[in-house]
């Protein structure tokens, strides 16, 4: 605490703008690695009380950081550091409620299925996790215009999202909520063409004979395994588009 306080002092010696030195002093934090990727700052209240200053203030500091991307925001959540690593990705995790609605189009689901499961050893080495761990499994259907457009099969750390189970995916989607209670999602992925289960294909509207365009993917939030999704999609009226 003593350390907190010399760098405080330190900073109120000048004559920068008090949002300034709250902006210096994160800064410091970040680059000398007392904060690093991920981790969770402390909150408006917090900074408020350390310099003294008004919430306004404290929020312009960290408006501003989070423009400039040394942090992330996320509501409900927190203030995170930030990723600085160089990455590409093909993909961005997004939410098909979103992109529905943003085609003009109208988003709804039906939960096929939804309950516990224990993860077996198979899972537990992929994953990274013990064996006989609890997960919660959903099997949803999302529909555009009433017309299915993607089936999503998923896992999900019970210790990440203990309230999954009790959510209304009617309202919300999966992945909105997840990006909510574990935010900063890393992981790896794969797209592949492959043919549908009975189970699948009688949910899309389709024949088993014809092709899906199915994503795998497994993420991670501040190192510990978050959820795996495999989402099929009928491969004759759904495609993936980015940016490079």
């Amino acid at each position: 605490m003593r350390a907190v306080d010399s760098i405080i002092k330190k900073h109120r010696k000048t004559a920068v703008p008090a949002y300034q030195q709250i902006k210096n002093y994160v800064l410091e934090q970040i680059q000398q690695g007392i904060w690093t990727e991920g981790d969770l700052i402390p909150t408006e209240h917090a900074l408020c009380k350390l310099f003294d200053v008004s919430r306004m203030t404290v929020n312009r500091a960290l408006r501003e950081l989070t423009a400039e991307q040394w942090l992330v925001r996320y509501k409900g959540s927190g203030t995170f550091v930030a990723s600085h690593k160089l990455q590409t990705t093909l993909i961005e995790i997004g939410n098909i409620a979103d992109e529905i609605k943003k085609r003009g189009n109208r988003h709804s689901s039906q939960v096929l299925r939804i309950g516990k499961v224990y993860a077996n050893a198979a899972q537990a080495k992929l994953f990274s996790i013990k064996p006989n761990t609890l997960l919660y499994h959903s099997l949803i259907v999302h529909l555009e215009n009433e017309r299915p457009v993607q089936v999503e099969d998923r896992l999900v750390n019970s210790k990440v999202a203990p309230e999954y189970l009790s959510q209304d995916w009617e309202r919300t989607t999966p992945n909105e909520y997840l990006m909510e209670k574990a935010p900063l999602p890393t992981g790896r992925y794969s797209l592949e063409a492959r043919l549908p289960t009975k189970e699948i294909a009688l949910a899309l509207d389709m024949r088993e004979t014809e092709p899906c365009l199915v994503m795998d993917r497994i993420t991670y939030s501040r190192k510990k395994f978050t959820t795996h999704v495999t989402m099929w999609h009928p491969g004759d009226r759904f495609r993936y588009a980015g940016r490079v």
